[in-house]
């Protein structure tokens, strides 16, 4: 009986602190909390958008319509004029992404392996670059591109990318310079024994190795170019068909003028929770598809650090 009791103890507490069934509990139980509180609001989004005016109003519906309305997701997608909006954030997103990744791997080679002048001053400006918020250099920005007569054009934003700079380009360096900074000199060498120089060592070398780098470059400059609202507000503000991040803030505003001239609508709310569902289900698919090479790309260049 006691030997019986002693295997029940051990199968609930565990011999160890970790083993247990109750702290196998306690960890779902954290897990499944933390899932409630990033998945709620987008189960609530997804659930106003479906909902028609009664719906609406009714306070017992709160989770299940009674009926599926997709009235609102239609306004929305016309009021976007969403398949050349996605086409231009498609568009910028890719360029912008695909650019920082080659021309980041560049840079973060030279600062990782490559013996060149001034390289810690160098990386101290790169630094610079990081912490200064891109609102204190955004007006010269804005004056160069008007001079230039880029305004209203995506350039602006895709020329940087291609000099290892834009939106968070510095970090990307710096993710490039930690991953080539743990490789095994001997690669190197051996290359160089047999003839390559520096430009072959870095395509045929260290590239193939750098796949995960790559991946995790790519989806952070591809994600963060999608969802960002400031740089396009500063140079796209005036063209009629706008990226989606602008998009969302332009019903946005019609909404808040409609409310003030008739009053609100009762599906205000329904429209800007569609609006939010068509701009977040591209990088949702995008993730959903490679979520096992990000983290695993994550893990190998020492971001969880």
């Amino acid at each position: 009986m006691l030997h019986l009791l002693s295997k029940v103890r051990y199968a609930i507490i565990g011999r160890e602190a970790d083993k247990g069934l109750l702290f196998k509990l306690f960890i779902y139980l954290i897990l499944l909390d933390t899932a409630y509180i990033y998945l709620k609001p987008i189960l609530h989004m997804m659930a106003t958008m479906v909902k028609n005016a009664d719906d609406l109003l009714d306070p017992a519906v709160n989770w299940f319509p009674r009926t599926i309305y997709l009235g609102n997701l239609q306004e929305a997608w016309s009021w976007m004029k969403y398949p050349k909006a996605l086409g231009i954030s498609l568009g910028l997103s890719l360029s912008v992404a695909i650019l920082q990744t080659l021309s980041c791997a560049v840079t973060g080679y030279a600062f990782a392996r490559l013996k060149i002048p001034f390289k810690r001053v160098l990386f101290f400006f790169l630094m610079l670059t990081f912490i200064v918020p891109m609102q204190v250099t955004i007006l010269p920005n804005i004056i160069y591109a008007r001079q230039l007569g880029l305004l209203n054009t995506i350039y602006p934003i895709i020329v940087p990318a291609f000099f290892g700079l834009g939106l968070k380009g510095a970090l990307f360096v710096i993710i490039y310079r930690q991953f080539f900074s743990t490789q095994p000199k001997e690669l190197e060498e051996a290359a160089r024994i047999d003839g390559a120089g520096v430009f072959k060592i870095f395509y045929k070398v260290m590239m193939p190795l750098a796949k995960p780098a790559i991946l995790v470059v790519f989806l952070f400059s591809f994600i963060w170019t999608w969802n960002d609202f400031y740089l396009p507000s500063m140079y796209l503000s005036d063209i009629e068909t706008a990226p989606l991040s602008l998009g969302i803030e332009k019903i946005a505003s019609a909404l808040r003028q409609q409310a003030e001239a008739y009053g609100p609508s009762v599906t205000d709310e329904a429209i800007r929770m569609s609006t939010t569902f068509l701009m977040i289900i591209p990088p949702l698919l995008l993730y959903t598809f490679t979520q096992r090479w990000f983290v695993e790309g994550v893990e190998r260049t020492g971001l969880v650090e």
